[in-house]
Formats: C-alpha cells, sequence, structure tokens
C-alpha cells in the first residue's frame, strides 16, 4: 500500500522505499517546494577533489590502509560511466580468480559510478566505504553494516542523504529546460 503523501512523480517512494512514512513525507515535501536541493547544498557544502581515476585509487587505498590493512590488495579502483545504466549500482565489488601457471590468483576490483565526482565530499567517502566492506563481508549482513559504521560513524545517515541526492539528481534532469521566448531573448539582429 502506498503512502497517500507521496510525490505523484514517485521519486520519494523509488528512493526511500522501507523508510518511515514520516520521512518520506519530509523528503516528498522538501521536493514538492523544490527546497530539496537547497537542503543538501547546506547540508554537505564540502566538495572533493578526486576526479581521476588514479586520484581515487589513492584515496580508496588510504581509507584501506587505515581500516582495513589485512585485506587483499586492490587490482584496480576507478570510475565507471555505465555503472548506474546498466547494473542499477552505484558501485561494485568485484571478485575474480585467474590461472597464472599452476596458481589462482584473486584479483579484487572496485568500481565508482561517475556521478560520484561530482557528489558531495561525504557521499563519495560513504560509498567507497560500502565498497571496501566487501572486502570483508561479500552480503549485506549485520557484520557488514557494523563495518561500514566502524569506519564511517555517520554511515547510515549518508546513506540516507544519499538516496535524497538521486532523488534531487533525477528531479533535475527531469525538469524542462526553458526556452527563450522572442519577448527574452534581448534586442533583435537586424
Amino acid at each position: 500500500m502506498t503512502s497517500p503523501h507521496l510525490a505523484s512523480d514517485g521519486l520519494a517512494a523509488r528512493y526511500l522505499a522501507g523508510y518511515p512514512p514520516e520521512l518520506i513525507a519530509q523528503a516528498d515535501g522538501l521536493h514538492a517546494q523544490g527546497r530539496l536541493a537547497d537542503y543538501l547544498a547546506r547540508r554537505f557544502p564540502e566538495r572533493h577533489e578526486v576526479r581521476s581515476d588514479a586520484a581515487l585509487f589513492d584515496y580508496v587505498q588510504a581509507l584501506k590502509t587505515r581500516y582495513l590493512r589485512n585485506a587483499g590488495p586492490l587490482n584496480f579502483v576507478g570510475f565507471d560511466a555505465k555503472l548506474r545504466v546498466l547494473q542499477q549500482a552505484l558501485g561494485t565489488h568485484t571478485r575474480r580468480t585467474q590461472v597464472q601457471g599452476a596458481k589462482l590468483k584473486m584479483r579484487r576490483e572496485i568500481r565508482i559510478a561517475t556521478l560520484f565526482k561530482t557528489a558531495p565530499a561525504a557521499l563519495l567517502r560513504m560509498i567507497v566505504v560500502h565498497e571496501l566492506a566487501h572486502l570483508r563481508e561479500l552480503e549485506h549482513n549485520k557484520a557488514f553494516y557494523q563495518l561500514c559504521q566502524h569506519m564511517e560513524p555517520d554511515y547510515f545517515q549518508l546513506e540516507f542523504d544519499l538516496r535524497l541526492y538521486l532523488m534531487q539528481l533525477e528531479a533535475a534532469a527531469a525538469e524542462p529546460v526553458a526556452q527563450p521566448t522572442a519577448d527574452s531573448s534581448g534586442p533583435e539582429a537586424p
């Protein structure tokens, strides 16, 4: 049963399914009033400088070294432009075994959706923490979320805020672009 106070466009229902109706109503109210972008800008004023795959690798490696020293090495970390579209994911952690002669080698990769190049710093950290936690815990279980909270104490709030951020991105992308009219285009050419 859907809540009667969800937006007609269904953004709140899609992004916040499973959250208490009061939170959905608040988010829906911010969206309906056009104040969601302002709320997010006030909540996350800090941007990050992680724009390249090399910078992302260094960023992830620093967090891994701080919290998961004994975890296996990462072979690749990078932004992936196709990730959100093809896999409906914001980040992935993959493990593959490769045969090299008589040995089996584990190859670990973390890919982060390109939208995080321009996301607030705290949201990038949250998604990286999520993918790093998969080095130890493959499933989204209690131990997984405890590890996420160990690396980022505000993990659950950031996950909720990330959903609001995605909701705002989709809403902004769906807004029609205003076309200039003859009256507002300025002086006409001779």
